[in-house]
């Protein structure tokens, strides 16, 4: 599956929870926990070929994801995603162990997520900020954001590990 998205920095989560409602759009999840740890060998080599393996903890349930490398796009992130729910965490952990690889960069947020037809509408509460990341077509994308009032110039394509990197950075 090819995944499309863009993250934007917000301020005010609850009035844009409001907003999110007010443009058509459904509740599908209320605001939960959720941990991402990523995995790569101690050469770094997903890392080096822009690859992601993440495994992340949302509530109970586990999910593992795996990222292709960025494809060309000014404005949007574009990737290869496949994903699947692990059913037992401790046991896939070991097999990721014997396999050789490691735990290289962890972080937490909180997520809601929203719908509206093939756009999923996320708000995530980060340590870094709060953002909204819109998941779906490109048109739908650039239709909901400007609804919100939201130019292109305001879309970012870094993933929250190159956020949190970067913010880190200036620290």
């Amino acid at each position: 599956m090819v995944e499309i998205e863009v993250k934007i920095r917000v301020n005010n989560l609850k009035n844009l929870g409001e907003k999110i409602l007010e443009l058509g759009a459904k509740l599908e999840k209320e605001r939960f926990h959720e941990e991402n740890t990523l995995y790569d060998f101690p050469s770094k080599m997903l890392y080096k070929k822009q690859h992601a393996l993440r495994l992340r903890r949302m509530n109970k349930k586990f999910f593992l994801t795996f990222k292709g490398p960025p494809q060309k796009s000014r404005k949007f992130k574009i990737r290869e995603e496949y994903e699947t729910e692990v059913k037992n965490e401790k046991q896939f952990r070991k097999i990721l162990k014997s396999l050789g690889l490691i735990p290289v960069f962890n972080y937490e947020k909180h997520r809601t997520i929203y719908r509206k037809k093939g756009l999923k509408i996320s708000l995530d509460e980060l340590s870094i900020g709060n953002f909204i990341e819109l998941e779906g077509k490109r048109e739908e994308i650039v239709k909901f954001a400007n609804a919100l009032g939201v130019s292109k110039k305001e879309f970012i394509k870094l993933d929250y590990i190159q956020l949190i990197k970067k913010e880190s950075a200036k620290t």
